[in-house]
């Protein structure tokens, strides 16, 4: 299936100041296949993976010195490494993290070769030995956005009909329809790329819903990987009612049982280095960057994919084929987790980005903004609804407050309109708010 990564990885593979580069995102998002993919580009390939070949990570331990090192690697691997036609590729690299280190002389000394590492829980690796700054890039991988399933599934061809649609006309009939259908499978297979991939070659719900279950196990095995052991028991307990939380201002007082602030808070750090959420934090919004005007104590939180939040908490996901339309009511904080899944798929790739809500501070008014998102040097404030109607009390209250701010959008089940300063977009346009970078590559898929 093609991957917006793909794009990106080829731009990398010609580009005149390429350094070593960091393929960093969660478990089973796709990382190491689209690498494999990528590497069919090469003359060949040498793969080192250090949890299946631990003694490999020898090779690091005399020096780190990367002419050395590629001449051991060679003879290890019993295949040739020519620079500019070999691609090494270094994976799970948690279990080796001075690997980390070596890329700075890769870099420096053979800055010809094209080297790439990659690893399940990559972040905690680098907290521990941190990375040569200017030395190496990044790249990050989420689950398929849904312009990657539309291709996925064979639908490639509505994508330009998303990307090309103006603000002010309707879409057409039956296209629609269509597409608020399709919304309505990716909200039950979600983006996980495997779960994605079964639903492809069997068009059986039931064999996605088994391997989001797969997953779940899989995320829960690592805690072990990453969290002390006294921790693991607040890990279990934060996994398993975040997705009760989606959504909502997060307070820890909130998560059942006897637990404290200062035992959740590490953990839920853990969990988003881990990949397995994202935190959304309040922002003042007074201008740019939103990352400036943070109330770190003020955030809520969404899964890494709705569809594994889904079946955490046990909900029927069959109703999303049988009746997508009457689904969509009261799925309000799936359709908010949607959106905000689609805006970090959308972002630009070779850095960290960061999701933000508003709030009013004042403790006798009420109002709060789903999103405030930044497009082309504006702010953009964002309302997710999942049914047809809602009252939009709190964006229109935002817009008087903030008259330099020309459009609110609302993304919902409703067609597309533009009245006054609210811009009314379809869930499955969130695309259309891409990076422009972001917005390059999704050619690419169709």
């Amino acid at each position: 299936m093609k991957r917006l990564i793909d794009l990106h990885l080829k731009e990398w593979k010609n580009s005149s100041i390429r350094k070593p580069l960091l393929i960093r995102g969660a478990r089973q998002v796709g990382k190491t296949h689209a690498i494999r993919t990528f590497g069919e580009s090469f003359r060949n390939v040498i793969e080192v993976n250090f949890e299946l070949t631990p003694a490999a990570k020898k090779i690091f331990e005399k020096d780190l010195d990367p002419k050395r090192i590629v001449l051991e690697l060679s003879l290890f691997a019993k295949k040739d490494i020519v620079p500019g036609k070999t691609l090494l590729f270094f994976d799970e690299v948690q279990a080796a993290p001075t690997v980390l280190i070596a890329l700075r002389y890769f870099y420096e000394l053979i800055p010809e070769l094209h080297v790439i590492a990659a690893g399940s829980l990559l972040d905690f690796a680098i907290e521990q030995v941190g990375v040569p700054v200017g030395r190496i890039a990044s790249l990050y991988m989420y689950p398929l956005s849904f312009m990657e399933f539309l291709a996925a599934t064979g639908n490639h061809q509505l994508i330009p009909l998303i990307l090309d649609h103006k603000d002010q006309e309707e879409m057409g009939e039956p296209f629609h329809s269509i597409l608020l259908d399709l919304v309505g499978q990716y909200f039950a297979i979600g983006g996980m790329p495997e779960a994605v991939s079964a639903w492809v070659k069997t068009k059986t719900p039931k064999m996605s819903f088994e391997v989001q279950h797969q997953i779940i196990e899989s995320y829960q095995m690592d805690f072990n990987k990453y969290a002390k052991k006294h921790q693991v028991k607040y890990l279990e307990q934060l996994f398993k009612q975040i997705p009760y939380l989606v959504g909502e201002q997060f307070q820890y007082k909130n998560v059942h049982g006897e637990y404290r602030k200062r035992e959740l808070a590490p953990c839920l750090d853990l969990m988003c280095r881990a990949g397995v959420i994202h935190q959304v934090y309040h922002t003042a919004a007074h201008g740019l960057p939103l990352g400036g005007q943070v109330n770190l104590e003020w955030f809520k939180v969404i899964f890494l994919d709705i569809a594994i939040c889904q079946a955490i908490l046990g909900v029927d996901l069959v109703e999303w084929f049988l009746k997508p339309d009457a689904t969509f009511i009261n799925k309000g904080m799936i359709a908010e987790a949607f959106v905000g899944q689609e805006l970090l798929c959308y972002s630009q790739t070779f850095r960290k980005s960061h999701l933000y809500f508003w709030r009013r501070a004042e403790k006798s008014s009420k109002g709060e903004i789903d999103y405030i998102y930044e497009h082309q040097r504006s702010i953009l404030p964002i309302e997710v609804k999942s049914g047809a109607g809602g009252t939009l009390k709190s964006l229109h209250a935002f817009l008087e407050k903030h008259l330099d701010i020309p459009y609110g959008y609302r993304f919902s089940k409703l067609n597309y309109s533009i009245h006054e300063r609210l811009i009314s977009k379809p869930l499955y346009a969130v695309a259309s708010l891409a990076h422009p970078d972001e917005r390059e590559a999704l050619n690419y898929l169709y």
